[in-house]
């Protein structure tokens, strides 16, 4: 069913057409966490291909069967496997040990976009960690941190929509915020 105006967007805005997965659109998350729990429920609705990640295999199974994911082994793994092209990693949290190597691993993939949560007004703990394990300041540049549109976003649900939003932006080539 097509609306009058062949507008695919408004059709699948209206209920007309359904929304399927977009072709290169992957999104990892790495942590099993809320924010990752809602960021990738979020992001199968927008149609991307969703994975969790976690180091860690009791969380990661917790983790992904609580939020009804599918969950992998590695990033590098995961980043690499999906047949839709690379995909943006968002790593979940910056307090976890596995930091660094997780990161180091992204950064070493294929992975079109890497970021990290965290607060701007804080140190990013990632650059220490990376840069312990020898990974290139230029690599260590590629990570985005803060992450997502600034909203002012404090709780899971808004910083799961604030990075979501900035990814699609910046996927396509917009600014985010309301500038048309």
């Amino acid at each position: 069913m097509s609306s009058m105006n062949d507008d695919s967007a408004c059709d699948v805005a209206h209920g007309a057409a359904d929304a399927a997965l977009t072709p290169g659109r992957v999104l990892v998350a790495v942590f099993g966490s809320p924010v990752a729990g809602l960021l990738l429920r979020y992001a199968r609705e927008a149609g991307y291909r969703t994975v969790l990640v976690d180091p860690d295999p009791e969380r990661a199974k917790a983790a992904a069967a609580a939020a009804g994911l599918d969950g992998g082994l590695t990033v590098e793994d995961e980043v690499r496997s999906h047949p839709d092209g690379p995909a943006d990693v968002v790593v979940t949290d910056h307090h976890r040990p596995e930091l660094g190597p997780v990161l180091r691993d992204a950064l070493s993939s294929d992975a079109r976009w890497v970021g990290v949560m965290g607060n701007p007004r804080h140190p990013a703990p990632h650059i220490p960690a990376l840069a312990e394990l020898g990974v290139a300041p230029e690599q260590i540049a590629r990570v985005h941190r803060p992450i997502g549109l600034n909203i002012g976003s404090r709780t899971p649900p808004e910083i799961a929509i604030a990075t979501l939003a900035g990814l699609i932006a910046e996927r396509n080539g917009r600014p985010g915020g309301f500038s048309f």
